[in-house]
């Protein structure tokens, strides 16, 4: 929107500084003239010299070199005001720059302001520091893009492939060929499903309710029971009421992702997994545990990084999912405010933690009617 030019901050300073200045002059010389007037005699006084002045001479004489010290404070306080914005305007100049350089692209440069804590210092560093969670969001977003263009070309290559032989090869069973592309189709839907559902918990457009963790742990061990006994996986859950405020169905994917993550992430046979709800004081929490091969611990933080299935033999499980469980809690649990912790646990496995707001208490009702 465009805006007619308007007087600089320094030049609004620099008028500011010397009309203060101007009011103190003027204010001082009054001071001096009420004191001529008031204490001079009217009538002539002796003054060595050969003229004897009154109180008309001393004002006649007073009126010039009060206009002239108006005159030199006006000149010293343009210039020194002229000085003294620039001077503290100075950080600020920095901070423009900076964002200027920001607007076009350039998200790797710093303040770095130096000095003692003023509010400029706290303005330069609140910028430095959203600069820098912007860079890595940007980064973040490009690796996603590309990891994302990736898996979803792949399913396609393949599904090319697939006519082609076909196209050549009329003979073929075709009814192995079909079975093939539902195959790769349904992957090709769960990524692109998997993508919206990320897409829409970084937004955070959605309602809030009050939501029991514990009854979407039951829930999502319940859905998950058959896969569970297909890996030979035991499923065991505990846990009292744990309130919380959210979304019920990104809450319900955030558990039900954590606990299949559990269960395709574990033992050859007789793997378990544990799912436990805890409210406590300041959180209410969710804790996913299982068994299964010991990770590096360099390994771990990356595992909620989008398309990072933590070893190969998830890239050719028909239960892996996408690579995208993880990074969808992680977005589900920032989206409601909360925090996740991820463990490697020394015997094998992994231990994930969730800690969401607790729900504020429903007031007790007060009187008996």
């Amino acid at each position: 929107m465009g805006r007619p030019p308007g007087l600089s901050v320094r030049l609004k300073l620099t008028l500011s500084y010397a009309g203060f200045l101007m009011l103190a002059g003027g204010l001082l010389l009054a001071v001096v003239w009420v004191f001529l007037l008031r204490y001079v005699p009217d009538g002539q006084f002796w003054i060595p010299g050969p003229h004897i002045p009154n109180r008309s001479d001393l004002q006649r004489a007073f009126a010039p070199r009060a206009l002239q010290a108006m005159a030199f404070l006006l000149m010293f306080g343009l210039a020194g005001g002229w000085i003294l914005a620039g001077r503290m305007l100075a950080p600020l100049t920095r901070i423009t720059n900076a964002t200027r350089k920001a607007a076009t692209g350039s998200l790797s440069h710093r303040i770095q302001m130096e000095g003692g804590r003023d509010e400029f210092r706290e303005l330069a560093d609140a910028f430095d520091a959203m600069l820098e969670q912007l860079e890595a969001h940007v980064e973040e977003q490009k690796r996603f893009a590309a990891n994302a263009s990736h898996e979803l070309r792949t399913p396609l290559a393949i599904t090319q492939t697939l006519l082609e032989v076909a196209r050549n090869d009329p003979h073929r069973d075709t009814g192995e060929l079909v079975r093939i592309l539902h195959a790769v189709n349904t992957r090709a839907i769960d990524l692109t499903e998997a993508l919206l559902l990320l897409s829409r918990a970084d937004q955070r457009t959605f309602a809030r309710e009050e939501v029991d963790l514990s009854l979407l742990a039951e829930e999502a061990t319940e859905t998950l029971l058959p896969l569970a006994e297909k890996h030979g996986v035991t499923l065991e859950t505990s846990g009292d009421v744990t309130p919380t405020l959210g979304s019920p169905a990104l809450l319900l994917q955030m558990t039900t992702n954590l606990v299949h993550n559990a269960i395709v992430h574990n033992l050859p046979a007789d793997g378990i997994v544990t799912v436990h709800t805890e409210r406590r004081d300041d959180a209410s929490v969710l804790r996913v545990e299982n068994t299964g091969r010991r990770l590096a611990a360099e390994l771990v933080p990356t595992l909620t990084e989008p398309f990072q299935r933590g070893t190969e033999r998830a890239r050719t499980d028909d239960h892996a999912g996408v690579g995208l469980g993880l990074a969808i809690v992680r977005s589900i649990v920032r989206a409601h405010e909360g925090t996740l912790d991820l463990a490697a646990r020394p015997a094998g496995g992994l231990l994930v933690t969730v800690r969401l707001p607790r729900a504020p208490r429903a007031p007790s009702p007060s009187g008996a009617g």
